[in-house]
């Protein structure tokens, strides 16, 4: 089951070749039409393949493959759990469960997201690769929007760091921050020597995560957060500049198993404009039980919120 759009020729466009109808019309980028131009299938006008220099005439259709015919990622399918909030021919909106991995890497190449994803696309007839649009950390849990294909990836991550594209998180803490409500601006970089770690250093890039506590709970903070940038663990290097790591973070606070098995962080919205159609979409899931027993079981990210995906 391939991806294609459909563009009918109005006698506007009568005599407009094929790769400037691909820019205006149907917004693609140089990119995608330097990939799709090659394939046998990739552009046609009435069902016969042209070349990018054609002009079709009022009445014809304009046809363009925007799916994989093969996988270049290397990516090998594996069946694993997808909790899928949202499905449709363009995107994939996650509730990622805590400890699983997005992309396969050092002791994890077929138990991550990536692996159970494929899978998912060939026991139900998907053509193409994985295009993930963001990471959450494998310790961190909810919400993350995968695209299909590589146009719609790349209209996403074009959205990132836009209004249009909006994270919020909630998180547990150590201790009360002050003041309750701020915005942590500090550049992030690489620690020397780590592999992993990230640090506050001021040759760093630049990075802001905005905060509000919501609640408190035996000594605990609870966070809402919405990232600006996206850095590596931006919110749990942030936290710990503040003096508040997160609850459970072995690697800016402390490794705490009889709390937490991990960084005490939830993705609980994703807001972002559909790739293709420009709808608004807005989803919302509550975290998992490990967070929601350090929180009190008594909070859902806004007030009077429930578990919930809307449209608008």
């Amino acid at each position: 089951m391939s991806r294609r759009l459909e563009l009918p020729i109005s006698p506007e466009m009568e005599g407009v070749r094929v790769d400037t109808l691909l820019r205006r019309q149907l917004n693609l980028s140089g990119t995608v039409i330097r990939r799709i131009k090659w394939l046998e299938d990739g552009i046609l006008v009435d069902g016969c393949r042209v070349n990018t220099r054609f002009c079709p005439r009022a009445g014809q259709v304009l046809s363009v493959r925007l799916s994989d015919p093969e996988r270049r990622s290397g990516i090998v399918p594996v069946p694993g759990p997808l909790d899928i909030v949202y499905e449709d021919e363009d995107v994939l909106v996650l509730n990622k469960a805590p400890g699983v991995s997005v992309h396969p890497g050092p002791g994890h190449y077929n138990d991550t997201i990536c692996n159970f994803i494929l899978n998912y696309y060939d026991l139900s007839g998907v053509e193409g690769d994985v295009h993930p649009v963001h990471r959450l950390d494998r310790g961190t849990s909810g919400l993350m929007v995968v695209a299909k294909h590589p146009h719609a990836q790349e209209v996403l991550k074009g959205q990132l760091h836009t209004p249009e594209f909006s994270r919020v998180y909630l998180a547990v803490c150590h201790g009360i921050p002050q003041p309750e409500e701020g915005t942590v601006d500090a550049p992030i970089g690489p620690r020397e020597g780590s592999l992993v770690e990230q640090m506050v250093r001021p040759d760093g890039k630049p990075a802001r995560t905005h905060y509000r506590l919501i609640g408190e709970n035996g000594g605990l903070g609870i966070l809402r957060l919405e990232l600006e940038t996206g850095r590596t663990h931006q919110i749990r290097v942030h936290m710990a500049h503040l003096g508040h790591p997160l609850a459970g973070d072995f690697l800016y606070g402390r490794e705490e198993p009889q709390v937490i098995s991990r960084p005490a962080l939830h993705s609980a919205q994703l807001r972002f404009r559909h790739p293709m159609t420009g709808e608004g979409l807005a989803f919302e899931v509550p975290p998992p039980g490990d967070m929601a027993a350090l929180m009190g079981q008594t909070l859902t990210p806004d007030p009077g919120g429930n578990v919930r995906s809307s449209h608008g």
